[in-house]
């Protein structure tokens, strides 16, 4: 379980993070929605390692990991997949993928079939440059390369922007899919409503750096929520 006390971060003189706290468990998807610029995905680059944090704690299984960097945060377990995706524009789906290695032992260092199986257009196009690939397939790469960590902790921000319905309904079952495993924590930035809605079994509704609402699926009135994330 990874869970996050009392967080703050500074970009420069400003707060942006005041105090977060959250929880996010191994079968579940963790929401976390608001307007932009309330700290969403500064929330997630603590997580990941991409920016230090000013306070407060970040843990798994309850073992602080102290004050990440990018890489800590991978061997730990951590996967993220960044808004806007960060493909390698001139390198190939292929070598995209094996950049997923770089936290992994030597023997590990092979792309899993059910890679394929959760997005089996990469399979065709492995020799394709990830730059020549649509917004939706870059998508599909992102969140590939994340799973090739074998993380215990996947972050994704805003995987549905700029995204064909189509594509966004089958990264919905991806995960879907990865829930039912049970294998990892999955915690979701997003802003489009209705899929996060349906995906996940907890919310957090940030505003203005802190939380302003939380609440599990099933407990937490829709309507509520809805007027906390609206403009």
């Amino acid at each position: 379980m990874l869970r996050v006390d009392n967080l703050t971060l500074h970009y420069g003189q400003s707060q942006i993070l005041n105090g977060i706290s959250l929880t996010a468990k191994p079968g579940e998807v963790t929401a976390v929605t608001g307007t932009n610029g309330v700290g969403k995905t500064s929330l997630l680059k603590a997580i990941a390692g991409r920016h230090p944090y000013s306070g407060g704690t970040i843990s798994l299984d309850d073992r602080p990991l102290d004050h990440l960097n990018a890489y800590q945060a991978g061997r730990a377990g951590i996967a993220y997949v960044p808004q806007g995706r960060e493909v390698f524009p001139l390198m190939t789906v292929q070598e995209n993928l094996e950049t997923g290695f770089a936290c992994l032992p030597k023997s590990d260092h092979k792309v899993p079939e059910h890679i394929f199986d959760l997005f089996p257009i990469l399979k065709d196009f492995l020799h394709r440059r990830g730059g020549d690939l649509s917004g939706g397939q870059q998508q599909q790469l992102a969140i590939a390369r994340a799973l090739i960590m074998r993380p215990r902790v996947l972050l994704l921000d805003e995987p549905t922007e700029g995204i064909q319905p189509n594509i966004i309904q089958q990264i919905g079952r991806v995960i879907a899919q990865l829930r039912a495993d049970g294998d990892m924590a999955i915690i979701l930035v997003e802003q489009y409503f209705d899929f996060m809605w349906e995906l996940a079994d907890n919310f957090v509704a940030v505003q203005r750096g802190s939380v302003a609402m939380e609440g599990r699926a099933g407990e937490i009135d829709r309507e509520a929520l809805l007027a906390k994330v609206s403009i």
